[in-house]
């Protein structure tokens, strides 16, 4: 019986890491078709994932703290609930601005679900499954993000664009439905008793070298996945002259990569520890971030495809080890708070990597129109773009170092 609670429990909070990721992958691929039907630009259209990722990034942080306060159960269920109705709404939408304001309304939804996700398998799984939960809730956001552009493209073919968000309907139930059933209750001595959002807290907190770099580290392994998702469609297109369709197909290859890598890399971090199996990990991304920019063009998408597979499989094995090490260095009250630093610092990475890595990649290409570049100049951008890649990973190493060292010298004393 405990077994059956404890694999629901995981599995509601998998299906809401499921359901936020699929919010930000299953839109992209609607834009065409809501563009259509709102009559409406390509700058307007962006408002659609705009809207959901900005939610998400600005209030990821408060929602984890606020469950600290209120119970992270009740929360999430809230959010469940929230996050389904305004699919709902999104679907039924008479205008894009309407819309948009739905998916903002998702996004907030999106948030407490990322957020409280990881905070309540550190409760609800034993303390030496951790790595592998994490591992779990890993994977489903990877298959969320790798799922999302097929199963949308099915959908709208299908039912209209109405069906990307319909299709959450069923799914946010059946999460809300388990997360009711299985999730353990709120107790009283889990919930904070400081009232608000205790700063001076959060900062103390970010004093531990350990905890600060986790954080840093992730945003800057996120940097690095982003610009694979930002370059790979133009090399692959403009160097390696694939058809839209072939693009997309290499493209899954990396987040189902991370969804296949998910859970055996939890495994790993059960066995081999946190901190090595972190360390193990940027090793293979650094590995492939430095194969990618000497991989010469005439080896076409094997050439581009090999790197990609060792760094994404890296980030996988990187991911469940970081956020295994963060949420089991901290106390049962503060899960929800450091839970959303986690996930704020995942979407800086995300924003980074589309803005500064896009920018260095057109830099690379000196070219001022990138969709008329040449394809070596589209190559050097790619091959610019990873060498700073393998240098961001190189700094998460050092920092990884760095923040043991000063860790045990902190403790030495004591």
């Amino acid at each position: 019986m405990k077994s059956l609670s404890i694999r629901g429990a995981l599995g509601s909070l998998s299906l809401s890491m499921l359901l936020a990721s699929l919010g930000t992958s299953i839109a992209n691929v609607g834009l065409p078709a809501l563009a259509e039907a709102f009559s409406a630009s390509f700058q307007a259209m962006q408002w659609v994932v705009l809207a959901y990722l900005l939610s998400i990034t600005v209030l990821i942080v408060g929602v984890g703290r606020l469950g600290d306060l209120m119970g992270r159960r009740r929360l999430l269920l809230i959010g469940i609930a929230l996050f389904t109705v305004a699919s709902l709404l999104c679907a039924m939408a008479p205008s894009l601005w309407l819309l948009i304001a739905a998916r903002a309304l998702q996004g907030v939804g999106a948030a407490i679900m990322m957020a409280l996700s990881m905070a309540l398998v550190s409760g609800a799984v034993p303390k030496e499954k951790t790595g592998s939960a994490m591992g779990v809730l890993g994977t489903m956001s990877a298959i969320g993000t790798c799922l999302g552009p097929t199963l949308g493209g099915v959908l709208i073919a299908l039912a209209g664009w109405q069906g990307i968000f319909l299709i959450n309907v069923p799914l946010g139930v059946l999460a809300l439905g388990l997360a009711w059933r299985f999730l353990p209750v709120d107790r009283h001595e889990t919930m904070s008793t400081h009232p608000g959002f205790d700063a001076l807290g959060t900062l103390t907190m970010l004093g531990n070298p350990l905890l600060s770099a986790g954080f840093a580290m992730s945003a800057l392994v996120t940097t690095v996945v982003m610009a694979t998702l930002v370059v790979g469609p133009f090399y692959l297109s403009g160097a390696l002259g694939l058809k839209a369709a072939s693009v997309g197909l290499v493209m899954s290859a990396g987040p189902l990569v991370a969804a296949l890598a998910g859970m055996p890399a939890g495994r790993l971090v059960d066995r081999l520890g946190a901190q090595r199996s972190g360390a193990l990990g940027l090793v293979a991304m650094f590995t492939g971030a430095c194969i990618l920019p000497v991989v010469p063009m005439n080896l076409g998408v094997l050439g581009y495809l090999v790197p990609l597979v060792v760094l994404t499989a890296g980030y996988a094995l990187f991911q469940a080890a970081n956020n295994t090490a963060v949420m089991l260095q901290i106390e049962a009250q503060q899960r929800g708070v450091v839970s959303g630093l986690l996930g704020l610092s995942r979407n800086l990475g995300l924003i980074t990597g589309a803005s500064v890595m896009g920018a260095v990649f057109a830099f690379g290409t000196a070219s001022e129109d990138i969709l008329q570049a040449q394809p070596e100049a589209i190559a050097q951008g790619m091959q610019l773009t990873f060498a700073v890649a393998a240098g961001l990973i190189l700094l998460a190493l050092v920092l990884g170092a760095l923040s043991k060292i000063v860790s045990r010298r902190l403790i030495a004393p004591c």
